[in-house]
C-alpha cells in the first residue's frame, strides 16, 4: 500500500527536512497539516493554532539548524506540528494522554523543546535569556520566539522586547498575528518589501545612512533617521516595535513558503541585534471545519476527521462553568453594580454566558492577569462589584496586584477562581494547586470552596453581598456532582461550615469537591463499623472554629481534605486547633494535600488517585491513622 504522506515518512527529525529541496517543502506542508488533524481527532486538544503555523514550522526547521538554534512557541499549543517534526510523531497520538505527550512543549520532553510555554507571554523573556547567555559563551546559535498575537496582549511581552531593544543582543522574535488585523493586505509588494528590508543589502545601506546622518548637522541628522522610520512604519506598521529597539520585517505571508524562506533566511544571516517578524496566519488553515470556526476548533475533543463532528459526551449534569455563569448572570439581574472580568477565558470561565446577558458589563482583557486585578480594583473602588474570573492557575500571574491593589486597599474585589485542583488533559501548568496557600496568607480575604454545584450558586450570591473585604470562590473543571440546583442563590453566613452526615469515632473535614469523595469513604468507613462524621468546611478564612472544634473535641480522628497544596486549609485548621489548645487532648489529626510533586496530565480521575486524594485513599488514610484499624480508647 502507498503510504498518503511520502515526504513526512522520509523526515522523522529536521536534519532529514534539511535535505529536502524547497520545491518539496509545500507537499511536505500538507502532509503534515493532514498528520495533525488526524491525530488530533483521536486524542483531542489544540487543533486551530497549530494548523495556522504549519507552514512556519516546516520553514524554521528548515532554515535554523534545530535544535542547537532555539525556537520557543508561545503560546505552546501552536507547537504539535513541531513535535510531529521532531522525533515524536510515533506519539504523536498519545498526546495529552496518560503516559503520553505533553500537550504543550516541554524540556523534560525533547531537546527541541527550548523552554516549557504552556502559560503566555514569557518566550521574548526566556529567548533573550538564552541569546545573552550565548553572547557570555561567544556562541552563534539563533534564538527564535515564536509567540502569537494574543500573547502580545500580556506587558511581559513588551518588557521583554524593551530589554531587548537595549540590550541588543541578536534575538529573532517572530510575531504569529492570526486575529489582531494590524496587517494592511498581504500580497506580492508587502514581500518583496519584507525581502528587502531583511536583506543584508538594505541592512548595509541602513547603517550607511545612519553614519552620513551623523555627520550632518543635528536638524538633519534627526529628520533623516527619522524619515526613514517613518516610511518604513507606514509601509510596514512596525513603528511600534522600532521605538521598543526591535528591527521589524513584515508583514509577510505566513502560509507561502516562497515569502517564508527568503526573509528567514535573510534575518538568520544578517548577524543584527534583535528582529521582529510579522507572519499574518489563519487558525485553522488547510482544514475547513476549523477555518470556518475557529473558536469552536480551537481545543476540540475526539472528532470524526470527514465532518469535523466532535463526540462531545452529553451529560445531564452541568459543568461548575455553566454554574458559575448562569448563577452570575441571576445575581447581575438584580444588581446593575456586578460587573464582569475575564483574561482571554470567557468560555473558560463561564463569563461568555455573562456576556451575552450583559455585553456592557463585560470585559475582556486579554492574557493580562496582572491587568485584570488591578482594573478589577479601580471598578470596586469606584462602588461597582467586579467579578474577576480567572483560571486559579492564571490568578498566579497577578499575585502582586492581588496583594497590593487588593488586599492591602481591602477592596471589595470578587475573584472566581476556575480550574481549581487537578485539571486532566493540560496537565499540571494548567492544575489549581496553589491558590489555597497564597491566598489563605493575606489578611482581609474571605475564601470560599464549593463542595458542590448547589453550593456554588449559593455562594455567588454570598460573594454579591461582601462588600466590606475581598473574597475569593474556588471551583473546579469538569461537572458537578448531580445534587438539585436551587433557583436562586441564598446567601450563606460567612464563616460557618456545614455536617453533611453524623459520626462518632472519624471526623472528615473537606474544604472543596473532594466532599463527594468523603462520602465515598464514609460509607466505606462505616460498612467497616467507623462510625463517621462528614463536614463541609465551606470557608478557609474566616474558619469556622466551633465546628472545628467540636469535630476535634468529639472524634477520635480528624482528617482534612482539600485539592491543594501543603499550605492551605490543612495547615489553617492545625494552627487553628494549636491556637485554642486542642493538639494535646490526645486527636488524631492528618492533613490530606496534593503531593509535592507536579503530577503530569491524565484523566482527573486517576490524576487524584495518583495524587492519594480518592474515596480509597481516604479510608486507607483513616485505618492507618487508627493503626490498621485498631482504634485507641476513645477521648474523653
Amino acid at each position: 500500500m502507498t503510504s498518503t504522506t511520502p515526504l513526512l515518512d522520509s523526515v522523522p527529525t529536521p536534519d532529514k527536512l534539511r535535505a529536502l529541496s524547497p520545491e518539496q517543502l509545500p507537499q511536505l506542508a500538507d502532509e503534515l497539516r493532514r498528520e495533525m488533524v488526524d491525530a488530533v481527532s483521536v486524542t483531542g486538544g489544540h487543533l486551530g493554532a497549530g494548523l495556522g503555523v504549519v507552514e512556519l514550522t516546516v520553514a524554521l526547521h528548515y532554515v535554523f539548524n534545530t535544535p542547537a538554534d532555539r525556537i520557543i512557541w508561545d503560546v505552546g499549543h501552536q507547537a504539535y506540528p513541531h513535535k510531529i517534526l521532531t522525533g515524536r510523531r510515533d506519539r504523536i497520538r498519545t498526546l495529552r494522554q496518560g503516559g503520553g505527550l505533553s500537550g504543550f512543549p516541554k524540556r523534560a520532553e525533547s531537546e527541541y523543546d527550548a523552554f516549557g510555554t504552556a502559560h503566555s507571554s514569557t518566550s521574548i523573556s526566556a529567548g533573550l535569556g538564552m541569546a545573552v547567555a550565548r553572547d557570555l559563551q561567544g556562541g552563534n546559535n539563533n534564538v527564535i520566539a515564536v509567540i502569537g498575537d494574543g500573547s502580545m496582549s500580556a506587558g511581559m511581552a513588551y518588557e521583554a522586547m524593551n530589554n531587548a531593544g537595549a540590550l541588543n543582543s541578536r534575538l529573532i522574535v517572530i510575531l504569529n498575528d492570526n486575529d489582531m488585523s494590524i496587517a494592511p493586505p498581504v500580497g506580492a509588494m508587502s514581500a518583496y518589501l519584507a525581502r528587502l528590508i531583511s536583506s543584508q543589502t538594505y541592512g548595509t545601506a541602513r547603517e550607511i545612512l545612519k553614519t552620513i546622518a551623523q555627520r550632518m548637522p543635528k536638524f538633519f541628522h534627526d529628520r533623516t533617521l527619522r524619515a526613514e522610520e517613518y516610511a518604513r512604519g507606514m509601509v510596514a506598521g512596525g513603528m511600534l516595535f522600532e521605538e521598543l529597539g526591535l528591527f521589524y520585517v513584515g508583514p509577510i505571508d505566513g502560509h507561502n513558503l516562497d515569502h517564508l524562506l527568503p526573509v528567514l533566511t535573510n534575518v538568520r544571516d544578517s548577524g543584527t541585534g534583535p528582529v521582529l517578524i510579522h507572519v499574518v496566519t489563519k487558525k485553522g488553515k488547510g482544514y475547513a471545519p476549523a477555518e470556518e470556526s475557529d473558536d469552536r476548533y480551537h481545543g476540540v475533543v475526539k472528532f470524526d476527521v470527514a465532518t469535523g463532528k466532535q463526540f462531545k459526551a452529553k451529560s445531564n449534569t452541568p459543568s461548575y462553568t455553566s454554574v458559575f455563569g448562569n448563577s452570575l448572570v441571576k445575581e447581575a439581574q438584580k444588581d446593575d453594580k456586578i460587573v464582569a472580568i475575564t483574561g482571554a477565558m470567557p468560555g473558560g470561565t463561564g463569563i461568555d454566558i455573562f456576556g451575552k446577558a450583559f455585553p456592557d458589563r463585560t470585559f475582556d482583557v486579554g492574557i493580562a492577569e496582572q491587568h485584570a486585578v488591578t482594573f478589577a480594583a479601580g471598578l470596586a473602588a469606584e462602588g461597582y462589584k467586579p467579578f474577576c474570573a480567572l483560571y486559579s492557575t492564571f490568578l498566579q500571574r497577578g499575585y502582586d496586584q492581588v496583594v497590593h491593589d487588593v488586599a492591602i486597599q481591602n477592596l471589595p474585589v470578587r475573584f472566581a477562581i476556575d480550574r481549581a485542583g487537578l485539571v486532566g488533559a493540560d496537565g499540571p501548568t494548567h492544575a489549581g494547586s496553589f491558590d489555597n496557600t497564597y491566598l489563605g496568607c493575606l489578611p482581609n480575604f474571605i475564601i470560599m470552596a464549593a463542595g458542590d454545584e448547589a453550593d456554588l450558586v449559593h455562594m455567588i450570591a454570598t460573594q454579591t453581598g461582601i462588600d466590606n473585604a475581598p473574597s475569593a470562590l474556588r471551583y473546579p473543571r469538569g461537572e458537578g456532582l448531580g445534587v438539585e440546583l436551587p433557583d436562586v442563590g441564598v446567601p450563606l453566613e460567612i464563616g460557618k461550615g456545614r455536617v453533611l452526615r453524623e459520626g462518632s469515632k472519624v471526623a472528615l473535614f473537606s474544604f472543596g469537591t473532594r466532599l463527594g469523595e468523603c462520602l465515598k469513604a464514609a460509607d466505606d468507613l462505616e460498612s467497616r463499623g467507623l462510625s463517621t462524621t462528614v463536614a463541609d468546611a465551606r470557608f478557609l478564612k474566616p474558619l469556622d472554629t466551633d465546628l472545628l472544634l467540636k469535630l476535634a473535641r468529639s472524634h477520635e480522628v480528624l482528617i482534612t481534605i482539600e485539592e491543594g497544596s501543603v499550605g492551605g486549609f490543612g495547615t489553617h485548621v492545625i494552627q487553628a486547633l494549636a491556637d485554642h489548645g486542642a493538639l494535646d487532648k490526645g486527636l488524631k489529626i492528618r492533613s490530606m494535600v496534593l503531593p509535592d510533586i507536579f503530577i503530569d496530565q491524565d484523566s482527573p480521575a486517576k490524576m487524584y488517585e495518583q495524587a492519594g486524594l480518592d474515596a480509597k485513599a481516604i479510608v486507607a488514610k483513616v485505618l492507618e491513622t487508627l493503626g490498621n484499624g485498631v482504634a485507641p480508647s476513645k477521648l474523653a
